[in-house]
């Protein structure tokens, strides 16, 4: 792929559905992340190139047509594919949710969530859980990609509950079997949550396993460098990035020109730039929510995000991560040297980290992976974005 650091041949164009997504960039799905305001963010630093997933969507909340999840499931009307991520944990229900996204024509392609490692999930059989259960998987597959028609459906998911109950090949099989257009894999387990490594290979291996339909790779991705490298270690048909475009939903820049072969175009902001786009960011939360002070707080979970590696102090993060109006917000940002150059130690993981936890399953889950008797109606989240 590349011949003394240029790019010799271009990944061909990642096909889900009838949608063309070229470059092969998609923004994974992040609870409290993934909103519209920051869809926007990343979707206008590419260009308008790759594919932007929404929030986890709860499929009883989207069917009991909850407030807040038809809020979360609003794109912008520049938002094309419209792609919702759907989390649930019984067939009928998931069916139900599909059909109405395509009723209402609410989205124009339906991904499927299997990787969430978050023990309120998983305690309950689903989110990362669930692939254990080869028989509800294929059921929720196949009401879901039934229940589409002619949207695209997709799964992500993870290796599977720890080294010792891996699923994500039979999982894969399963997939293909029942129509899924394309799968992302998370190269951890659940045991792992965020820590250790990803592990690259087994998204390779994934990809041999199921040549039918386009393999994924998620994990590990934190600059434009990393993404190349997944797809030419691996041989996927494209990346999916989450933790490493925290705090910098430039990167979706930096990957596109990656994937063109136009290095020289990677973006690196000086703290003026950063703090624009801070400002705008907490701005469109504020029009999105529709109060001010309420966008601006939601901001505040991203500010060290964005300030990672620049000489910010500790007193005046303390100040930022506390504001309540875009005035204020202003305000503070603008005691900083805001000529400070790009930092390299800005570079590198961000997010959470944690691993090595306990996994929490439903009372002996483990014993047979196919009896389904262990998951209950508890397990279908009444709330979305996780």
């Amino acid at each position: 792929m590349r011949d003394n650091g240029r790019m010799t041949t271009l990944p061909p164009p990642l096909a889900i559905g009838p949608h063309t997504v070229q470059p092969p960039v998609v923004l994974a799905p992040m609870a409290g992340i993934t909103n519209a305001p920051f869809r926007t963010l990343c979707r206008e630093f590419s260009g308008g190139k790759g594919l932007f997933v929404s929030e986890m969507i709860t499929t009883r909340a989207l069917v009991e047509r909850n407030e807040k999840t038809m809020q979360l499931i609003h794109f912008d009307e520049t938002e094309k594919p419209r792609s919702i991520q759907l989390y649930g944990v019984d067939p009928a229900t998931v069916g139900k949710a599909v059909r109405m996204i395509v009723e209402e024509d609410r989205a124009d392609h339906i991904d499927l969530n299997f990787g969430c490692p978050v023990p309120k999930v998983t305690r309950k059989g689903g989110g990362s859980a669930l692939p254990y259960k080869r028989n509800l998987l294929r059921a929720i597959l196949r009401e879901a990609v039934a229940g589409a028609g002619d949207l695209p459906v997709t799964m992500k998911m993870r290796k599977g509950i720890n080294d010792d109950h891996l699923t994500y090949l039979d999982a894969g099989r399963i997939a293909v079997e029942e129509g899924v257009t394309a799968i992302a894999l998370h190269g951890r387990t659940t045991a792992q949550h965020y820590g250790g490594t990803a592990d690259w290979d087994a998204i390779a291996r994934l990809k041999e396993h199921v040549p039918e339909i386009p393999v994924l790779g998620n994990g590990d991705i934190w600059c434009a460098e990393d993404a190349l490298r997944m797809v030419r270690e691996t041989g996927c048909d494209g990346v999916v990035v989450g933790r490493g475009c925290l705090g910098r939903p430039w990167l979706f820049n930096d990957l596109v020109a990656a994937f063109e072969d136009r290095p020289e175009d990677f973006h690196k902001p000086t703290l003026r730039e950063v703090a624009g786009t801070m400002h705008r960011h907490a701005q469109l939360l504020g029009e999105w929510i529709g109060d001010e002070t309420r966008g601006v707080i939601d901001f505040r979970k991203h500010v060290a995000w964005y300030l990672k590696g620049f000489s910010v102090g500790s007193e005046m993060r303390k100040r930022l991560a506390v504001t309540s109006s875009l005035a204020e917000l202003d305000a503070h940002l603008s005691e900083l040297d805001l000529d400070q150059a790009w930092p390299e130690s800005a570079d590198g993981p961000r997010g959470r980290t944690s691993g090595n936890n306990r996994v929490v399953l439903p009372d002996g889950w483990l014993k047979d992976p196919y009896d389904c008797a262990g998951v209950s109606e508890e397990a279908e989240l009444d709330t979305s974005g996780g």
